[in-house]
């Protein structure tokens, strides 16, 4: 049975960051460090005719100014790894030279002493700007408007159409077809902790170390090597504690690639370390979709179609994975739902601001915000209850691989028992009498439903733009500690823990006798990284498949120790057993081994111990002590015990659940109140049950965020309104609600160890089931839908416009 698989373990790796023991980039002081500053655009969009740093470069403290002309031809462009049809592609510099497109764009970079040097010198750089036209609404770039870049004649940086089944078929042969115009604002990814770099040159060896706040060490290193033109073994990236990603940290920036390339060229270390205003400029923006959902229904509740017309926000450049966002949308439209046809139009467009990338769900939120309002959408049209669509719609358990019109293959899954769990949780018959007694009595009531799936496990190598893969090295050293390398990159998930767990089951050790080492490329084999909730499913099945490795060669040299075959060996808790039936006939007709006949001198002082080989087992600490000491192990062998596995999945991961969101709205003031929320998810196997709810809880409130409070705002000049947290709202602690939380759990059979992922599901499941629970609320005034964030204000002046 296992020991800790499945328990509520609690974090290792917490005591550390808790007590403030952990490192971050900006803990790391290296002797000699300069610091630097960046000059940011101003301007949302303007040619730049001149720049003078002359009085900057000779300001206290300063070592060196640099401006877009001086790395131009030195340091690559910042790469985009998205590969799409006919995709334009603007030349990304790490500084701009003559054109800026947003506000935050970097223009130069100053180097001093320390960072307030570098930071007041900023200020002396003189540049004329003449200012260009200006585009910010996705909607009005698409129709032609101001060019971001003139050269393309228009704004359009692609457009895609996927989907599959006669769409225009479905609809027209539907008894009804609804529609509704959908709008995902921009949001700030909001790590606790900003970005940072520290690099560090050796001109003796020729070799630059970046520390980076990085979800993708080995990537990070592939790209810096590209754009710096270094050789990659010569290039190490370490990731210290990261502070949070959320999606934002998986990506390259112009930053890291610039502090690398000064560090060369001065042969000293530099730091930067991001400013919260920074952070909301210029790292990625999550989300900026608009669209226009049709769906199609017969009079039963039975959907027959759904076509999405989307506007992509994409900004003024591709980062990493910017065009690829919204194909993820695409990808996850069919919900949880059989729905024969479906069609995506997108349409990804340029604008003067901050591009968008990755942010936690990274296209799914999206597609099932779409989904979820559209069902509910139809529950209104047919005035039927919504969890009588949902569950005329879900695919059955036995249906399962169950393939998408979109071209996906669903795992495995039984979204009905994670729909009725919920509604049995929430009293949910009871809850709509509750309401309609409310309602009677003036109140505002409203309950949200949301029955998701999102794909999980990025994933197969060809379906990704640099692998899918994930590689793990477990050793047990000769003192029995067991060392696990892993090529995820884990930033707060918890796989220190859970990773640990696996192997202390396995392996039968004390989970405190397990450390997980990742984030480094020098001591890493290497790595995909750490997003899209793959760490686990991907990286710890990478873990157990070594583990199994390790055993088999444990198993060889367990069976040489106790004179045996392999075949007659169990391992079970740590200890290798030679069979007692076996172990008599193996004595009465096996031949003896031979023993070696090798030189044996005295042992030194602090050699290490002998191995236990008598009598009929012995521990797998005896077994790493013997393969390592190597004096006797199988002829043939290979000293060591340790093993390496890289593990390509042959399919994604689909997890699935149901979140039911109660709320109140105050007719007075149009605020929200959280009456209840419960959610049952679905992520297959469960290692550490802790990790999970606190996965789900943080998701959940990201989505609240979502859904009431974030967005980011450019004005019409393209200046970022909400470039500070005074302007930028996210959910305080008394703005969350009790979260009721269980699961079910469908294993995956992707995977050995049947782990879904679980990373984005509270942000996917719970933005539609608060919004659903805030339209339905507003329902007697004849709401159907309302844009997020849906803040007091918009709801007061719907009360306020009934009244």
């Amino acid at each position: 049975m296992p020991k800790y698989v499945g328990q509520r373990i609690k974090r290792t790796e917490d005591p550390r960051l808790i007590q403030g023991l952990g490192h971050y980039v900006d803990d790391i002081k290296l002797p000699d460090t300069l610091h630097v500053a960046f000059l940011r655009s101003m301007y949302a969009h303007a040619r730049i005719t001149s720049i003078d740093v002359s009085e900057a470069s000779h300001a206290p403290g300063v070592v060196a100014v640099y401006t877009g002309k001086d790395v131009a031809a030195k340091v690559g462009p910042v790469p985009c790894a998205a590969a799409l049809p006919d995709l334009k592609v603007p030349d990304y510099r790490v500084l701009a030279t003559n054109h800026v497109v947003f506000v935050g764009q970097p223009i130069a970079v100053v180097v001093a002493t320390d960072r307030y040097a570098a930071r007041d010198a900023i200020d002396l750089i003189m540049i004329d700007y003449e200012e260009l036209p200006v585009v910010v609404n996705v909607e009005e770039a698409a129709k032609g408007g101001p060019l971001v870049y003139e050269e393309y004649g228009d704004n359009i940086a692609y457009k895609l159409t996927a989907g599959e089944g006669d769409i225009e078929a479905a609809l027209k042969a539907s008894d009804r077809v609804v529609s509704q115009r959908i709008v995902h604002q921009r949001l700030a990814p909001i790590a606790m902790e900003g970005r940072g770099v520290l690099a560090r040159y050796f001109p003796g060896e020729q070799e630059l170390t970046v520390w980076s706040s990085t979800q993708i060490p080995h990537l990070l290193r592939t790209q810096l090597a590209l754009m710096i033109g270094m050789p990659e073994n010569k290039l190490r990236v370490i990731t210290p504690e990261v502070g949070g990603g959320f999606g934002s940290k998986l990506n390259v920036y112009a930053e890291e690639a610039l502090l690398g390339w000064i560090s060369i060229q001065l042969g000293k270390p530099v730091k930067w370390i991001e400013t919260r205003r920074e952070n909301m400029q210029a790292t990625i923006h999550g989300r900026g979709q608009v669209g226009y959902v049709e769906i199609g229904c017969n009079n039963d509740g039975t959907l027959t179609g759904l076509r999405y017309n989307v506007f992509a926000d994409l900004g003024a450049y591709h980062q990493l994975l910017t065009p690829a966002i919204p194909t993820l949308t695409g990808l996850m439209l069919s919900g949880s739902y059989k729905i024969p046809a479906i069609q995506i139009n997108v349409t990804g467009v340029f604008t003067n601001k901050m591009a968008t990338d990755a942010y936690r769900g990274a296209g799914r939120p999206e597609a099932t915000y779409v989904v979820e309002r559209a069902v509910d959408l139809v529950a209104a049209e047919l005035g039927m209850d919504p969890v009588d669509v949902r569950r005329k719609n879900f695919p059955a358990p036995d249906e399962f691989p169950f393939k998408t019109a979109t071209g996906l293959f669903y795992d495995s899954g039984d979204y009905e028992a994670a729909l009725n769990k919920a509604l049995a949780m929430a009293d949910y018959k009871n809850l709509r009498e509750e309401q309609k007694k409310a309602r009677e009595q003036g109140r505002l009531i409203g309950i949200g439903l949301s029955t998701y799936v999102e794909i999980c496990a990025l994933g197969p190598s060809q379906a990704m733009p640099a692998g899918g893969w994930e590689s793990a090295t477990v050793r047990i050293e000769p003192t029995g500690s067991v060392t696990i390398l892993t090529g995820a990159s884990p930033h707060g998930q918890g796989q220190e823990t859970s990773f640990a767990q696996i192997a202390a089951d396995e392996l039968g050790v004390d989970l405190n006798a397990i450390t997980v080492i990742h984030g480094d490329t020098a001591i890493v084999q290497y790595g995909i990284g750490t997003f899209g909730s793959r760490a686990t499913a991907v990286g710890g099945t990478a873990v157990f498949i070594a583990i199994e490795k390790l055993k088999e060669k444990a198993t060889n040299i367990a069976a040489h120790m106790l004179k045996t075959d392999a075949s007659n060996i169990v391992f079970k808790e740590g200890r290798f057993t030679k069979q007692a039936a076996k172990a008599a006939s193996a004595g009465a007709g096996a031949k003896p081994e031979p023993e070696p006949d090798v030189p044996v001198g005295e042992a030194p002082a602090g050699a290490l111990p002998e191995p236990d080989t008598g009598g009929n087992s012995v521990t797998i600490q005896d077994v790493a002590l013997a393969a390592h000491i190597a004096r006797d192990i199988p002829p043939g062998s290979e000293p060591g015990l340790s093993a390496t596995y890289f593990f390509e999945p042959t399919n994604f991961t689909f997890p699935f659940g149901t979140h039911i969101a109660v709320v109140e709205v105050d007719r007075e003031t149009g605020d929200i109140k959280f009456l209840r929320y419960v959610a049952v998810d679905d992520c297959g196997k469960v290692i550490n049950p802790m990790l999970v709810d606190g996965q789900v809880q943080g998701g959940i409130v990201q989505a609240l965020g979502q859904a009431m409070y974030e967005e980011i705002v450019y004005d019409e000049q393209g200046q970022l309104v909400t470039g500070t947290l005074m302007d930028y709202a996210v959910p305080k602690a008394s703005m969350i609600p009790w979260m009721e939380l269980d699961r079910t759990e469908t294993p995956s059979p992707v995977n050995p160890l049947g782990v879904k992922g679980v990373g984005e599901a509270g942000t996917i499941g719970a933005t539609p089931a608060i919004v659903n629970a805030i339209v339905d609320a507003l329902s007697p005034f004849g709401i159907r839908h309302l844009d997020m964030p849906v803040r007091p204000e918009a709801v007061w002046r719907i009360i306020s416009a009934q009244a």
